[in-house]
């Protein structure tokens, strides 16, 4: 019984998956491959014109033209063609689509680097900046878009698979970014641009070579079991050299994604306040250094406290070793957020806070400054019983004076001085120089007051 539970799951495969009765003749599907590999006259005019289109696409961020110019693009041809040439051994149709696909991408960048160099914008836009960091997802968008290919090129119901496969690869946009790369003198531009090109380029062809294989399409001419091995271990190696750099690049994607998902989760979590709010947010890596920036608006936090608080919760989030830049009270930065009345609104509540922060920071440097006075008379005095034991009572103050006749005002430093009995003129400016020395200013007047005024005042 279970056996013939096996047999009914495998014919229910088989029937839904067999490939042969829908496939057309090796003839009739070679065929079609190699018309589509040459690149002379109208090919190479299509290509080109595809390019420009394609360019207009990039420079004007339209989605809809770069799509229009993948369908209108005759690349896929070599490429197909050379998966086919390496699965039915035939090298002669290796070299000619080698050779046509190097002349078509160069001509397509030619192209797109002309059309850069004249075109007035040279901003790189969202739909150029996709297309400079391949990574493992493209070689299987590229190797199952191949895959595609070969079976409709291969079956009798080609449906809208080529064109499908057009847009998804993405062949066209690639060399159009290693234009403006050239164009604009990025070269990490170009680079990035031309390896997705290679990984769509390469992947294709071994899909194809394996939907070959799969097809049991028989080999043209003469086979050279040596020649036909060593050609499969360069198609082997080409491509998993080819993947080795994606899969760093997807590492480097996913530890990126994992860091803003982390940064996320800490400022939704941290960044509460009660009067305080997250405006914007953003995590970012430069020069290996890893940051989040937050933007606040309302009452204004203690910028030092802040930092250090947060910053110490960011190793529960994974994130050690971030450092946090954060900004308060940036109308200019927020007041595209926000709705011009908005903006005034808050830029008048944050002038008003700024102007009573600073009123607050002036009466606190003068509360410190009266304190450091008193701090000042208590420290000196062990060493004056020491040095100058006549010195009894001593006040320090630097009052401001204010001229009547000219309304002009001076600051002074004064000691206010009760002495047990007189001191001479040397022993006072003696004094005086200690006083300038000890407390660190340029000159300080002595004010002798008499014993018993400063005992009255001290009774009251």
């Amino acid at each position: 019984m279970m056996t013939n539970f096996t047999n009914r799951i495998s014919n229910f495969f088989i029937n839904y998956f067999t490939l042969t009765p829908d496939l057309v003749p090796q003839e009739e599907a070679e065929q079609s491959i190699r018309d589509g590999v040459s690149f002379r006259g109208t090919n190479i005019l299509i290509l080109i014109v595809a390019i420009l289109i394609a360019s207009l696409g990039l420079n004007t961020n339209s989605t809809a033209v770069i799509i229009g110019a993948m369908l209108i693009s005759p690349l896929m041809g070599p490429i197909i063609g050379l998966g086919l040439g390496v699965g039915v051994q035939d090298y002669e149709l290796i070299k000619r689509c080698i050779r046509n696909l190097v002349m078509a991408a160069g001509f397509s960048v030619l192209a797109s680097t002309i059309y850069f160099l004249i075109s007035p914008v040279n901003e790189g836009h969202s739909e150029l900046l996709a297309r400079t960091s391949p990574t493992i997802y493209d070689v299987l968008i590229g190797f199952f878009g191949g895959g595609a290919g070969i079976i409709g090129l291969g079956s009798k119901n080609k449906g809208n698979v080529i064109p499908g496969v057009a847009i998804a690869t993405a062949l066209m946009p690639p060399l159009c970014t290693a234009g403006y790369g050239i164009a604009t003198w990025q070269l990490n531009y170009f680079f990035g641009a031309f390896y997705l090109f290679l990984i769509n380029s390469i992947y294709i062809a071994f899909a194809t070579f394996i939907g070959v294989k799969l097809f049991k399409y028989k080999p043209a001419g003469t086979s050279n079991t040596e020649r036909s091995r060593r050609v499969k271990k360069i198609v082997y190696t080409i491509a998993l050299l080819t993947m080795l750099p994606s899969i760093w690049l997807t590492y480097r994607m996913l530890q990126d994604n994992q860091f803003v998902m982390n940064a996320n989760s800490f400022v939704s979590e941290e960044c509460d306040f009660p009067a305080t709010q997250v405006l914007s947010k953003e995590a970012y890596t430069s020069n290996g250094q890893r940051y989040i920036r937050i933007a606040l608006m309302g009452k204004v936090l203690p910028a030092d406290s802040l930092n250090e608080a947060l910053s110490s919760r960011l190793g529960f989030y994974h994130l050690a070793g971030t450092k946090l830049i954060i900004v308060q009270g940036d109308a200019v930065n927020t007041g595209s957020a926000m709705t011009s009345s908005a903006s005034d609104i808050y830029q008048l509540a944050q002038s008003t806070i700024t102007r009573q922060q600073a009123e607050i920071d002036s009466l606190r440097a003068t509360i410190k400054q009266h304190e450091d006075s008193r701090a000042v008379a208590l420290k000196i005095s062990p060493e004056l019983k020491v040095l100058f034991p006549k010195v009894e009572d001593i006040a320090l103050t630097d009052p401001v004076f204010a001229t009547v006749e000219d309304c002009r005002l001076d600051t002074v430093n004064v000691a206010l001085v009760s002495f047990s009995s007189r001191m001479n003129a040397a022993q006072t400016d003696k004094f005086r120089q200690y006083l300038q020395a000890r407390l660190g200013i340029p000159h300080i007047s002595i004010v002798e007051v008499n014993p018993a005024v400063i005992s009255n005042i001290k009774k009251r």
